[in-house]
């Protein structure tokens, strides 16, 4: 006889991102300010090699993708930024033979342990949003870390304790909070908004969500 599957721990908390397509302009602050923020922080330096070369790459935990959708006439411009997800099966955890990828059962951030992390990219095949990124300076894997050093750092201003990016954005397209909170800023925008899940399909149960655009047509 099968036993059924003992209930997996669901978490009381857990912070995330909400980003609002509708509101996004792609002007890459978000990208920026992640980048100074975690180079002088916590989880830097983040290594850029040959940043002025014909190939640069460098380490980056938040980026931006935008294409074109649509035909000519009604065609639309769409700036995608994309992340970790904080997924809250995240299968970048459970393939780490060292443990150095972890959720915290605090607040559901996904995290890496530098100092147990041996670079085995086994977590960047895991994760289906290729958010993870190898810092090839230091030869560990890296990913955004919701800023988790600003968000419990006592001395900033409450206001400003959130993510970097989420205090750069110019527009407001990007909300943080506790998507398990019913009343917080970022579940009401979700319900009211229509926000989803980035490959819901993978089963990963992302926390950070996205709110739609609202497609305008050429008069």
């Amino acid at each position: 006889m099968t036993m059924p599957a003992a209930p997996r721990e669901t978490l009381a908390k857990q912070l995330a991102l909400v980003i609002d397509l509708n509101v996004c302009v792609g002007c890459h602050a978000c990208v920026t300010s992640c980048k100074e923020w975690n180079t002088s922080g916590a989880a830097g330096p983040l290594t850029d090699m040959n940043a002025y070369d014909a190939q640069p790459t460098g380490t980056f935990f938040n980026r931006v993708q935008t294409y074109e959708a649509g035909s000519f006439p009604e065609t639309q411009t769409i700036h995608f930024p994309k992340s970790c997800l904080h997924c809250e099966e995240p299968p970048c955890v459970p393939v780490c033979p060292t443990g150095a990828s972890y959720k915290r059962k605090e607040d559901g951030i996904v995290l890496v342990d530098y100092d147990k992390c041996i670079g085995c990219k086994y977590c960047s095949w895991a994760c289906p949003y290729g958010a993870r990124e190898f810092d090839e300076g230091r030869n560990v894997m890296t990913k955004c870390t919701l800023c988790v050093d600003r968000v419990y750092d006592e001395h900033l201003a409450p206001e400003d304790r959130k993510p970097a990016c989420v205090k750069a954005c110019p527009t407001g397209a990007r909300l943080f909070g506790d998507v398990k909170d019913p009343q917080s800023e970022v579940s009401k925008a979700i319900r009211e908004r229509g926000g989803y899940s980035l490959m819901p399909e993978w089963e990963t149960k992302p926390a950070n969500q996205y709110l739609p655009r609202k497609i305008t047509r050429a008069s």
